[in-house]
């Protein structure tokens, strides 16, 4: 990932420094487990005091060798000396890359959770404090029913919930080792060395390997990534088009001496959602090849290898960088309730159509007249600018079925926002429904 899009925290897991000192780190585990005679204690003491990872000789040599973990066992070797024999004793390469690159996903995703949670209680925080901020409800991107703006983000609450929840799962799916040599039927070298590695690196033991772990894991973990990715641009979406010119409920934090425009200077965007939304695209398109990964030939070939080179740093970086991005416009957040309340005046009443046609109905009125009648007055209202409520309140084929009083109740705005205001409180809390009140309308 090019570093626009990177943090720091998160690219300093997939450097080549990183990576072999974490292929170091397999390889003295596992010298660790076999080393039983005085002479490769020795070796094993020795080797923790010299090897030091040297990623340019490890290049060099590559270049000769066209084979990277033996220009890697090389360069530890001309720096250890003899110590070094005791190095890959019965492993093959996919031992240590694979346990090193699980290693490199469960810490990668050990931030992703975290910086997820911090999120996802930036948007619990959000939704309470707008439980009772009425806003328009939209379905097509037309008026439907008043909610309030706490009640759109306790959606984005309880589904960041869930993407924490399947971030874990996606963690314990990929954290798993393998040192179980060529072929990964431990013909040279005793299960209890994987076991022991594994524990001490966090991981649990492949159950049945070939030469590599499968990738089945590893499609799971990017396709759990994008999963995440799209709930972020689901947000950044409705941030995009509550933006909007026309609409302008809510509003990016524009920061001091930023400028929207190198034509306009009035210009406020809303970059950062615009950004994620992009981002989420880039994301999804590392399924694929991940899907593609799992169909290796027999029991190993490489041609996964150079997709994960790309794939599984990029996933990572790109999801990271666009949590903490979205946890920025979360947290500095502009809300508008006043510019929300005209809004919803846009359409005047004609919104508490549904209440009427519930009212009439509970009075006998058959569904489908109640609905026609009612319909009639709202088309009227959108299409020629009628008066919706004086035109139902004046005609006898709903006042002969509800009275004043229950004509009013059904223009009543307090049940929706009540309404949208127990949705809130249930979703933090996570709380089950509670029963409705009792309403005529």
């Amino acid at each position: 990932m090019i570093p626009r899009y990177t943090r720091p925290e998160m690219s300093s897991l997939w450097t080549d420094d990183y990576r072999w000192n974490t292929i170091l780190d397999v390889e003295l585990l596992a010298a660790e487990s076999y080393a039983k005679t005085p002479e490769d204690r020795r070796a094993l003491k020795t080797l923790r005091q010299k090897a030091r990872v040297n990623v340019v000789r490890i290049q060099e040599i590559e270049n000769t060798t066209r084979h990277d973990v033996i220009a890697f066992l090389t360069q530890i070797e001309e720096q250890a000396g003899p110590a070094a024999k005791i190095l890959h004793r019965g492993l093959t390469s996919s031992d240590v890359l694979d346990t090193a690159l699980s290693v490199q996903l469960t810490r990668a995703t050990d931030l992703l959770v975290n910086g997820l949670k911090v999120l996802t209680q930036e948007v619990r925080a959000l939704a309470l404090r707008h439980a009772k901020t009425p806003m328009m409800g939209r379905s097509h991107g037309i008026h439907g029913e008043p909610i309030t703006f706490g009640f759109k983000v306790a959606g984005w609450f309880t589904e960041l919930n869930r993407n924490v929840s399947r971030l874990v799962q996606a963690r314990k799916e990929i954290a798993f080792g393998k040192l179980s040599g060529a072929m990964g039927h431990f013909a040279h070298l005793d299960p209890s060395v994987e076991v022991f590695v594994c524990r001490r690196l966090g991981l649990s033991p492949e159950p049945a390997s070939t030469q590599v772990i499968p990738r089945d894991r590893h499609a799971f973990f990017i396709q759990t990534l994008a999963l995440v990715g799209a709930c972020l641009e689901r947000i950044a979406t409705e941030i995009r088009h509550l933006q909007r010119t026309e609409v302008l409920e809510v509003e990016e934090p524009f920061a001091k001496g930023q400028k929207g425009s190198s034509a306009m200077p009035h210009k406020r965007n809303p970059i950062a959602s615009e950004n994620i939304c992009g981002l989420a695209r880039l994301l999804r398109s590392h399924t694929v090849p991940a899907l593609e990964n799992i169909a290796l030939w027999h029991e190993r070939d490489i041609s996964h290898s150079s997709v994960e080179r790309v794939i599984l740093p990029d996933a990572t970086i790109t999801l990271d960088y666009m949590i903490h991005r979205l946890t920025g416009v979360i947290r500095g957040l502009q809300v508008y309730p006043d510019r929300m309340k005209s809004n919803m005046v846009k359409t005047s009443e004609i919104v508490c159509s549904q209440r009427l046609v519930v009212a009439l109905t509970r009075q006998g009125l058959p569904k489908q007249e109640a609905y026609e009648i009612v319909q009639s007055h709202a088309l009227a209202a959108w299409t020629q600018g009628r008066p919706f409520r004086k035109d139902v309140e004046q005609d006898p084929r709903v006042t002969s079925h509800l009275s004043s009083q229950a004509l009013a109740e059904c223009f009543d705005l307090t049940p929706f926002i009540k309404g949208a205001e127990r949705v809130v409180k249930r979703a933090v809390a996570g709380a089950r429904p509670s029963s409705q009140p009792k309403n005529d309308c």
